[in-house]
């Protein structure tokens, strides 16, 4: 049987709500964990070493400074047979549908794709019963499940793991050889589907509540970099919460729906 490794890699900052079950819930299906941390504030950092003590076998945790040292981590895997899983610290896997997922994946049922993009629901509201917001589609699947067998290399300005930079690919592959996993199985039936708490408040400590991502804060050079620092520094002394646009306009597409959250907080 084809056996090609799966390697994850989170990329954190202040996720101390949702951060350790985001990382239960693909630990068994990953061969390995790269838990990057972005110089935290609040509990996350610590959450991370004590998975690290409890798994060393499989998890590692690294420190940086800009988002982009993360893409670095990974660059050993092009055009080995891996397959890189990008995780934030808002994203919740169903468990049990990643374990049914991996037997498809290492069956190499995907060997000629590059890209695979899963079932997600962007969360509005949690309870322990229930997870209502926004589905992919109409509005962005968020899965980043990438091929490395495919490309030759991936370099470049990359603003952060699997983003941006210079991507060349082997022959047969291009960058649109992309699996709509999400426009093939409903909700319900999905093994690769993810809660998306991106318009959930992630850290008590960090009084954001829809924050703005790395494109948002790092795109704009050093000005813009030191304008949105400035800001997150008078709202946390004020107590506001800053707010993502990007993520209003591409994840509150569609109407409303509820579905149940229990399948993805099974774990401890």
């Amino acid at each position: 049987m084809h056996q090609p490794q799966i390697i994850g890699i989170v990329l954190v900052r202040n996720e101390e709500s949702y951060v350790e079950q985001a990382i239960l819930n693909i630990l068994s299906f990953c061969d390995r964990l790269l838990l990057v941390d972005h110089e935290s504030l609040d509990g996350t950092l610590p959450i991370l070493l004590s998975l690290q003590s409890k798994h060393p076998e499989k998890i590692s945790v690294h420190s940086i400074h800009h988002p982009r040292e993360s893409h670095e981590l990974i660059k050993p895997y092009v055009g080995t047979e891996t397959w890189i899983f990008g995780v934030d610290g808002d994203e919740i896997y169903d468990p049990e549908g990643l374990l049914h997922f991996r037997k498809r994946l290492l069956s190499g049922e995907f060997d000629t794709e590059w890209m695979l993009l899963g079932n997600v629901l962007h969360v509005e509201e949690l309870d322990p019963r229930t997870a209502t917001g926004y589905m992919a589609p109409p509005s962005r699947s968020i899965t980043k499940l990438y091929n490395f067998s495919a490309i030759e290399s991936w370099d470049g300005n990359t603003g952060e793991r699997l983003h941006g930079g210079e991507l060349h690919f082997r022959s047969g592959f291009h960058d649109q050889k992309k699996r709509k996993l999400f426009e093939e199985s409903r909700w319900e039936e999905a093994s690769l589907r993810c809660l998306h708490l991106c318009f959930i408040p992630r850290s008590p400590h960090i009084g954001a509540t829809v924050r703005k991502n790395i494109v948002e804060t790092y795109g704009g050079g050093i000005t813009t970099i030191i304008k949105n620092q400035l800001i997150t520094m008078i709202r946390g002394f004020l107590g506001t919460s800053e707010h993502s646009s990007w993520k209003q306009k591409h994840y509150a597409r569609g109407q409303r729906v509820s579905v149940r959250s229990s399948p993805f907080f099974k774990n401890p």
